[in-house]
């Protein structure tokens, strides 16, 4: 048993330290990037922000808004075929999205979702993207099933995790990754932390895995942990290449959940004639289910493994309703650019170089909730 002493952060734990900077304004930053991948010798532009593969985000109804950015969506792998076919002649940038496939393969080479991402393959060979979806990539046959990937698709972008620490990273890219998941439980939905105990906070996972990416020639996403538009941007500041979001863009319209109504208990105090008096009403409020795809939930509407181990790693939750999701976007964009024009970056791409990170001195209580998911 060991102990690493070394202090690790999570995005609640730091703030942009702001800098002299020569922009006058946040429509001078450039939020695209050009990258080169390794292993599939491809090139993408674009904004590098994905829409995770969860329910009630990877849509494709959400990848018809994020393209109007130039920003990726990873489809579902629980989309079938016929689903691909409908989406993709109604006006869907493949430039944009992803198929995705879990390692179903690895036990049942009739995974349904396996089959479905080699005939979509098949059918629109402008796909640039693969992700390799599990929630974890440490098995030495994940590595593996990443290896024969890349063999019978040498030329597409493949995405491969999640992992969270340097070595792995390293592997995974070694191995034909081009672009590595990193986060291991910091999700909104994701309980990983509570059942396993496992994790790194995200801010120093990021960096550790960025520096390992690069020394490679690999990139890497950030993937969980977002809760506000400065935790994109920051990500972006620690050295990530893309940054993954699942919670900030659920409970919209294009995220296809049933929209609910529920009678909200509110309580509030009033003051009349020197007397207190607690008065209770109720207001109705719209929800949208949201739950994390290794949960209850999640299993019982897609199926478990057939192993028999799986447990639970994810939790459901009600988001408030927010309707159509482009404003939401704008503030998440909008939000990154102002970051940048705060430390004088006039690219994501210059970011890193750009950042200097102050520690936040946390309560008490600010240190427990660095356990909660």
């Amino acid at each position: 048993m060991r102990i690493d002493q070394e202090v690790k952060l999570d995005f609640r734990d730091v703030l942009f330290k702001p800098k002299r900077s020569t922009l006058t304004s946040r429509k001078d930053v450039d939020l695209s990037r050009t990258f080169r991948f390794i292993n599939s010798q491809k090139e993408w532009t674009g904004v590098p922000i994905m829409a995770s593969n969860m329910d009630g985000v990877g849509t494709f109804s959400m990848a018809k808004v994020l393209q109007e950015h130039k920003m990726i969506t990873v489809l579902s792998k629980h989309y079938t075929v016929k689903d691909w076919q409908e989406a993709i002649g109604s006006g869907i940038d493949m430039r944009y999205i992803s198929v995705c496939t879990g390692t179903g393969a690895i036990w049942d080479t009739e995974s349904s979702d396996w089959v479905t991402m080699n005939t979509v393959l098949k059918m629109y060979p402008d796909i640039p993207f693969i992700c390799v979806d599990v929630a974890n990539g440490y098995h030495e046959n994940y590595s593996q099933f990443v290896a024969k990937l890349r063999d019978l698709y040498p030329d597409k972008i493949i995405i491969a995790g999640n992992v969270i620490t340097g070595e792995m990273t390293e592997e995974l890219i070694l191995n034909g990754a081009d672009i590595v998941k990193c986060g291991i439980g910091p999700g909104s939905v994701c309980t990983t932390r509570i059942m396993t105990g496992v994790g790194v906070p995200q801010l120093s996972g990021i960096i550790e895995c960025a520096d390992a990416a690069n020394g490679v020639g690999g990139h890497i996403i950030a993937d969980g942990g977002c809760v506000y538009p400065g935790d994109v941007a920051k990500a972006f500041g620690a050295g990530a290449h893309f940054v993954m979001l699942g919670g900030m863009l659920a409970g919209h319209d294009e995220g296809g959940g049933e929209v609910v109504t529920k009678a909200v208990e509110i309580k509030e105090k009033t003051v009349k004639d020197n007397v207190i008096n607690d008065n209770v009403y109720y207001e109705k409020v719209k929800y949208v289910e949201f739950y994390g795809m290794s949960s209850d939930a999640a299993m019982k509407k897609h199926g478990s493994r057939k192993d028999g181990y799986r447990g639970a790693e994810g939790k459901v939750v009600n988001l408030p309703y927010r309707g159509p999701v482009a404003e939401t976007v704008n503030e998440i964009l909008g939000g990154v650019r102002s970051a940048a024009t705060y430390i004088g970056a006039k690219r994501i791409k210059d970011m890193p170089k750009c950042t200097t990170f102050v520690r936040v001195h946390n309560t008490i209580n600010q240190v427990f909730n660095n356990y909660e998911v």
